[in-house]
């Protein structure tokens, strides 16, 4: 790839994935679905949400890629990103400094087994592993992807691969802090 951006977020999707066979890894089935209280979710909720959401982001960023090439907006950075974008990515970061609930549509099921969750989750990771390198050429900052937060609003190409990764960190550190506290 030859833009290193693009690159850092290859290596952190595959790194993500990693650091997730690390939380799931010895886990029983219950241990997987274990919730620390009723209100919070367990480690297979915080990485079924972020199956569910990933999926959404996959079809944004792919046809965003399509339109980037078919207008021929292509560029070499160094790319930089508006204050709404920097902020939107700080908000997705660990540790989390203020609680968001997830949208119903975001809302994982429960009691789905490992077996299922690591492998899709794994894939996903794959998945925007595969959508970096498609990516490679493009302008990161003109090309915009519509997000899952709003279909109003858009973040460029760039700025949403950073965010997806943000927001992966903060559920796996979550799922982390949820392993550290299995008690059954």
């Amino acid at each position: 790839m030859t833009a290193p951006e693009l690159a850092e977020y290859y290596q952190q999707f595959g790194k993500i994935a990693e650091e997730a066979e690390q939380v799931t890894k010895g886990l029983s089935e219950a241990q997987f679905n274990w919730r620390p209280a009723p209100d919070k979710w367990s480690v297979e909720e915080c990485l079924a949400h972020l199956i569910i959401v990933g999926q959404w982001e996959l079809k944004a960023i792919e046809q965003a890629i399509e339109n980037g090439r078919a207008k021929g907006i292509t560029g070499s950075g160094p790319f930089s990103y508006g204050p709404v974008e920097r902020l939107i990515i700080d908000l997705s970061r660990p540790p989390v400094r203020r609680g968001v609930s997830a949208p119903r549509r975001f809302q994982p099921l429960r009691d789905q087994p490992v077996t299922a969750i690591l492998p899709t989750f794994t894939h996903l990771q794959a998945q925007f592993q595969a959508l970096t390198e498609r990516a490679d050429g493009l302008h990161l900052t003109r090309v915009k992807v519509v997000t899952p937060i709003s279909r109003f609003l858009k973040m460029s190409l760039g700025a949403m691969f950073a965010q997806i990764v943000a927001h992966e960190r903060r559920h796996l550190d979550q799922a982390r802090r949820v392993r550290d506290a299995i008690s059954i």
